[in-house]
């Protein structure tokens, strides 16, 4: 396996777009670091993000991860390219010439994505630790290792994400194709979401639904934690919105993402291991 991930990452790194790309992510990643400074205004309300408490713990490790988790397309894009190259500069068959095993290939390619989604894991959850240690109102060691929660969700959802997106660049073997099919592949399960929201069931059974669907249930591991704001909760308030968000990392969520995972990493390879290359 080291070796396999070794070949990979030697391809990535003699990759120059994959190479800036990967860099801009850990660099645009550490940009979070700044946001304490930024104020603006919501509905004539000013608001001040280190005052909104977003660096103290735990919340920290829920603001941290979902705002990282949007950036996830930067590697995306890498999983794909890596993958697509293969096909549009022939290394895959003549890594298969040189005595690579279908089966192997595709762990080299599983791997890689392992080792992406630990890198960026463990980069986001140091720079939380080290910014809630330094902005923090609560450093009892009690509350510094709660809701870490969050951290898996983030793991589990790169993971399940950069997998989606191995499947996709093996499926269409063109990198623009991919990313555009990854596109359209989101764009459809809102448009069914919204049929089935307004023409089927109602708002409730249609959640209820749509959260078995891959895109969806991957994004709902990580919920908007914007609501926990004391200035977004007050205007709520005045709007007349008293509803509360479930924030719970509930296991069956994690066994649907699972399960898609599993789906397309199988998936992935029987196409591999079929076609004719």
């Amino acid at each position: 396996m080291k070796r396999l991930l070794s070949i990979e990452l030697q391809k990535l790194w003699l990759n120059r777009a994959g190479r800036i790309l990967t860099i801009s992510y850990f660099g645009i990643l550490s940009l979070i670091a700044i946001t304490f400074n930024l104020e603006f205004s919501v509905l004539g309300f000013p608001i001040n993000l280190a005052e909104q408490g977003i660096f103290n713990f735990p919340f920290i490790w829920h603001f941290i991860s979902y705002v990282a988790v949007y950036l996830k397309l930067f590697l995306a894009i890498v999983i794909v390219s890596l993958m697509t190259n293969e096909y549009t500069y022939g290394t895959l068959k003549q890594n298969l010439i040189d005595g690579l095993s279908k089966k192997e290939f595709m762990l080299s390619k599983i791997s890689t994505i392992v080792f992406l989604t630990a890198c960026s894991t463990i980069f986001i959850y140091i720079m939380a630790l080290v910014l809630g240690l330094r902005f923090s109102s609560f450093t009892e060691i009690s509350i510094i290792f709660s809701d870490q929660k969050y951290i898996v969700a983030y793991f589990i959802n790169l993971l399940a994400f950069f997998s989606f997106c191995l499947f996709a660049g093996i499926l269409v073997k063109r990198s623009a194709f991919a990313l555009g099919f990854i596109a359209i592949w989101f764009l459809a399960e809102r448009i069914l979401y919204g049929f089935m929201r307004w023409k089927i069931f109602d708002k409730e059974i249609a959640d209820k639904v749509i959260a078995y669907f891959p895109l969806e249930s991957i994004s709902n591991l990580l919920l908007n934690p914007f609501d926990r704001f004391k200035t977004v909760k007050a205007i709520k308030t005045m709007q007349g919105d008293f509803s509360e968000t479930d924030y719970t990392l509930h296991w069956y969520s994690i066994v649907i993402v699972a399960i898609w995972t599993a789906i397309f990493i199988y998936s992935s390879y029987r196409i591999l291991k079929k076609r004719d290359l």
